[in-house]
């Protein structure tokens, strides 16, 4: 019987953060990893655009074989995730819930701060998701749009993302918030220095982290792991050329990305 594969699905880049942890936490697996690099960014397109392109992509995914669902994209975790989960006939999970479900059972003072793109920010996502959990908690967000550019030049560890830093985070140190939450896939790159500029006692909560946990969860409750002894293998595919999103993702990936292929998935139906 051949084993089936993780499938995860970005609008763009992103996603590899949340790829990268998968395979640390699950070296064993195979993955399929799609970027809609042809139609990013998702953030600034209605919700019912985004679901519309998240079901194209999953049926995508699932005609591929796949067991299980990533979708590393904030944007269409906040927009799709419902639908999707009610669709297919495999578990589906997004990135929102496993950071908010973190960021609960961390924080100390009641006080939680969330960023991420501003279209991220403007759903409210992150804020719903930890108001479920715990009403208690009080949300403060901040939209931090240019850390997603610095993180694809590579720009972050230098002056120019400390200042965009500094002037992002300051405001939210004053505010109080002990714990942090990077609501965007681009970030965890940009982790060394935000944990800088918020200082020590703010723990900092990486959703690519937390989803790969639940992850591992899902499947070795329902019994699908692969053997510990296999190796994974990692299938890309992108929707425009795939040089930028080659460039960039070995940044993001630590130069490891295999094979690329582009693909078309106008009118694939779920």
């Amino acid at each position: 019987m051949p084993w089936k594969a993780i499938g995860i699905f970005d609008s763009g880049v992103g996603g590899l953060t949340v790829l990268k942890e998968i395979v640390k936490a699950l070296p064993q697996e195979d993955t399929i990893y799609f970027g809609d690099t042809a139609r990013v960014p998702y953030g600034t397109k209605s919700p019912e655009t985004v679901t519309r392109y998240s079901l194209e992509i999953a049926s995508f995914l699932v005609k591929r074989d796949i067991k299980l669902l990533v979708v590393a994209c904030n944007t269409a975790s906040a927009a799709s995730l419902d639908v999707l989960q009610k669709k297919l006939p495999i578990p589906v999970i997004g990135v929102i819930e496993p950071g908010a479900r973190r960021a609960v059972a961390v924080t100390r003072s009641g006080k939680v701060g969330v960023i991420g793109t501003a279209g991220t920010i403007r759903s409210s996502a992150y804020a719903k998701a930890i108001k479920r959990l715990n009403p208690e908690v009080e949300v403060i967000t901040r939209a931090c749009p240019l850390f997603v550019p610095l993180a694809e030049e590579g720009w972050t560890d230098n002056e120019v993302a400390r200042l965009t830093a500094h002037a992002y985070l300051d405001g939210l140190r004053e505010e109080g918030v002990d714990t942090l939450v990077l609501g965007c896939t681009h970030y965890p790159l940009l982790k060394k220095v935000i944990g800088e500029t918020v200082g020590d006692g703010v723990k900092l909560v990486d959703s690519a982290e937390e989803t790969a946990r639940t992850v591992a969860e899902i499947l070795r409750a329902k019994a699908m792991t692969r053997p510990s002894s296999e190796q994974g293998n990692h299938h890309y595919y992108v929707t425009d050329i795939p040089a930028g999103f080659i460039r960039v993702g070995n940044r993001f990936l630590g130069g490891r990305l295999g094979d690329v292929y582009q693909v078309s998935i106008d009118g694939e139906k779920g």
